[in-house]
């Protein structure tokens, strides 16, 4: 770590990295990514005032992409499989029979169980999320229901199912780091998860009582124009349920998505002759492009590809790249060593550990680091201070697994709003399991609740804190 890297410096350049994003995302209403660029720049810009030279900078931008090329494959690979599942009819099935039990004012309940379903048996909110959860946007599409709605119930159980999946890499990692076992883990991470899925339901039973479906005349059109554009049978379903079947076997993600594409080709090709070989390989590579004469089941059905994806993919880059530039300089490891001091009251560890969680995510946007280093960084405090270390897993998943979504130029920010097409703006007021795990997380560390800890040190840390 270069000397010249001081706190109030680091504390400086947050600020300008917090603001620059907020204003011109909320206020100015551009996209993300010519801000974050200028927020490399200006990282650059203090990197030299603090006597990093040019091979410095240039070897911690390389090193923060080269992090990040399994998320970046792994979103190209999802283009692909959402355009392949459209026009070999996977999608287009789920929604012709989706439209019959999802009920506009029961979408939002439904959408959160039926995620978290999928996602705790695949233990992946990615696959989940590109899957069903591009199925539901679409009924969401039908339903007139709100997508920001739609998005956030997906993404909360998407997240929720993820989170509490001994499959979920993120849950391994978690509980791997600092060395708890992973199934003790999952049981300590229900005294956040589950009253915060509690209060999530209520309020998307509420909430969803406030949209309007379609009318019955609609539905009908738009079933009728997908049957007349598509195979609408359950055998263009094979390949989701190899997708699933093989996420449930642990088997690697980017062969398993592969093949998903690949059989999904061979069923459009055996359920449709007059697919061209060209037709193919444009919509993998465009997304479709099909006009119906119904305009909202063309807005749902021409989605995916690879070149659409590229909007996620140079995002992810750029924040990659500011993450590895932070890291090379120290920056990170001057926020969390700054708050060392606080350390010795149980509340306030946690409290540090989870605002170490979110401003790792707010300035890297890799939620993995986010894992990580907080762990690497806490853990002996921990020990130091008797609290169970199943106390610093589950805030790390509270404060960073489930942040990383809120941030819009983080991986997950961007990989849900290209997936299911709707901005993190949008979606982000209405993901409340991810608000409310981190709150639950905060109460507990100053109440002493859910902590695990023994009567004894429980009384003292309740009156230390």
């Amino acid at each position: 770590m270069n000397s010249k890297v001081k706190l109030p410096g680091v504390i400086l350049l947050f600020i300008f990295i917090v603001v620059t994003m907020f204003t011109s995302m909320v206020f100015v209403n551009v996209e993300p990514h010519i801000p974050l660029f200028l927020c490399v720049v200006l990282t650059g810009i203090f990197a030299l005032f603090w006597g990093a030279d040019w091979k410095r900078i240039e070897r911690g931008l390389i090193a923060g992409v080269v992090s990040g090329i399994q998320p970046l494959l792994l979103l190209i690979m999802i283009g692909l499989v959402i355009a392949s599942w459209m026009i070999s009819g996977a999608v287009p099935t789920l929604l012709f029979y989706g439209m019959d039990f999802i009920q506009p004012e029961w979408f939002a309940l439904s959408a959160l169980f039926i995620t978290i379903l999928v996602s705790t048996f695949t233990g992946s909110s990615f696959t989940t999320a590109s899957t069903v959860g591009v199925a539901l946007m679409g009924i969401a599409h039908v339903l007139n229901v709100n997508p920001g709605l739609a998005a956030g119930a997906i993404i909360c159980g998407a997240c929720f199912g993820d989170k509490m999946s001994p499959l979920s890499d993120s849950t391994n990692l978690a509980s791997g780091t600092v060395g708890v076992n992973l199934f003790e883990h999952i049981r300590h991470m229900m005294w956040t998860t589950v009253p915060a899925l509690v209060i999530t339901a209520v309020i998307f039973f509420f909430a969803g009582h406030q949209g309007s479906g379609a009318s019955l005349a609609q539905l009908a059109e738009m079933k009728k124009t997908l049957g007349d554009h598509f195979e609408i049978t359950p055998v263009t379903l094979i390949s989701p349920l190899i997708v699933m079947l093989m996420a449930f076997r642990r088997l690697p993600i980017l062969p398993t998505l592969l093949t998903g594409v690949i059989t999904a080709v061979i069923t459009a090709f055996m359920l449709n002759a007059d697919i061209t070989i060209a037709q193919m390989m444009n919509a993998l590579e465009n997304g479709m492009n099909l006009k119906t004469g119904n305009e909202a089941v063309d807005a749902i059905v021409n989605k995916g590809g690879l070149v659409p994806m590229m909007w996620s993919v140079a995002l992810i880059i750029i924040a990659l790249s500011l993450g590895g530039l932070l890291h090379e300089l120290g920056v990170i490891d001057v926020l969390l060593g700054s708050v060392e001091k606080l350390l010795k009251k149980t509340g306030h560890l946690i409290a540090a550990t989870a605002a170490a969680g979110l401003g790792i995510n707010l300035l890297t946007g890799e939620m993995y680091l986010s894992i990580l280093l907080p762990g690497q960084a806490f853990k002996k405090h921990f020990e130091k201070n008797g609290v169970p270390l199943k106390n610093l897993s589950r805030t790390m998943e509270d404060a960073g697994t489930l942040i990383n979504p809120l941030v819009p130029w983080s991986v997950s920010g961007a990989f849900f709003a290209a997936t299911l097409g709707v901005s993190a703006l949008d979606y982000i007021p209405y993901a409340f399991l991810l608000y409310l795990s981190p709150l639950f997380t905060l109460i507990y560390a100053y109440s002493g609740i859910g902590l695990g800890m023994k009567k004894t040190k429980l009384s003292a840390v309740t009156k230390a804190s």
